[in-house]
């Protein structure tokens, strides 16, 4: 299927829902991941201008997840284009993407359809170091998850028999921060209040019953233990009462064609290596399309173009001989393609 039969999906979708839909599509290919930040704004307002104020916008989603502010931005812009605000899931909308959700009038989300914790991550020079392969005490700064400092803390509360001296919890805290910064541990704190504020304020947009609110808060940030746990569609709207509406059979068949895809545009169950750009060549161009913004006749594509060249390593850089690659990014931007 090319691009015409594509944009013949998504206007056969709007058809059937009286609306206009916007398309954001995040990668997840291994290897060529990306993630909900804000330098789409400009992009989606290009399409969200062409598109003019409407009753209705739906916004097909698919990612893992990025940057909270990024999320929350993205459904105020969309908003200030209509007065109904739906969000359609095809697939996965995992951690940030569930934050967009939590700010829809409306949830469509296939049989396969996925939510999950909103469990941010701190990316932080101040944040734990750990040793990598190269010189000697060379080391990398690995992402703070926010729910595991909280739950370390909370582990240590609960060994805590009752006689036992409180003091004990401050000297646990002690621990914690010779091994994180301080600073980062404040970090912590201040984006766990941070996320509870940001969807209360996205659901407050469309409901005004503060139990359900706190309730499904309680549930999306603290509720569900792992940031690997995926919400179904039956749990999103049995058991947290989100608005996901129920889904005709032929509307459920086209959401589903439209994301096998942009799956096969995107190949985001192709893992990559670069010997599948190599072949039988030593060097060889790779144009790699990693992310796409979508509506009727208008497309950018987040696409990286790079350099990939089979090296042989041997010792003492490896303990035996191997091959090796190197890849140096020739280009890496949004750029409009109406051609794909």
């Amino acid at each position: 299927m090319g691009r015409t039969e594509r944009l013949q999906l998504i206007r056969d979708i709007e058809t059937i829902r009286g609306s206009r839909m916007l398309v954001y599509i995040t990668g997840d290919r291994r290897g060529l991941e990306t993630k909900i930040a804000t330098d789409i704004f400009p992009f989606c307002l290009n399409h969200l201008s062409q598109m003019g104020f409407q009753d209705k916008i739906d916004l097909y989603l698919y990612s893992t997840g990025g940057i909270t502010m990024a999320g929350f931005g993205l459904v105020n812009l969309i908003r200030e284009f209509c007065k109904s605000f739906c969000v359609i899931i095809p697939f996965k909308a995992l951690s940030c993407a569930t934050l967009i959700a939590l700010g829809a009038d409306e949830i469509i989300m296939t049989k396969m359809g996925q939510l999950s914790p909103i469990d941010p991550s701190i990316s932080s020079p101040l944040g734990p170091h750990v040793p990598i392969p190269g010189p000697p005490g060379a080391t990398q700064t690995i992402p703070l998850n926010v729910e595991d400092v909280i739950s370390y803390l909370d582990l240590a509360r609960k060994q805590l028999e009752p006689d036992e001296d409180k003091s004990l919890m401050a000297r646990v805290f002690d621990r914690l921060s010779q091994a994180v910064h301080p600073l980062a541990l404040g970090s912590v704190n201040r984006i766990r209040e941070q996320i509870s504020f940001l969807a209360k304020t996205l659901l407050s947009r469309h409901m005004t019953d503060e139990r359900k609110i706190e309730k499904i808060v309680e549930t999306i940030i603290r509720g569900r233990f792992s940031h690997d746990y995926l919400i179904s569609r039956k749990e999103a709207k049995e058991l947290l009462e989100l608005p996901v509406a129920d889904v005709s059979p032929e509307l459920d068949e086209k959401i589903v064609k439209l994301y096998t895809e942009y799956d096969a545009m995107l190949e985001l169950s192709v893992p990559y290596h670069p010997e599948m750009i190599l072949g039988n060549a030593d060097t060889a161009v790779g144009s790699f399309n990693r992310a796409i913004i979508e509506s009727d006749n208008l497309t950018h594509v987040f696409r990286t173009i790079k350099e990939i060249k089979r090296v042989p390593l041997g010792p003492p850089t490896v303990p035996a001989p191997t091959i090796g690659y190197q890849e140096r990014i020739l280009s890496e931007r949004w750029m409009l393609d109406n051609s794909i």
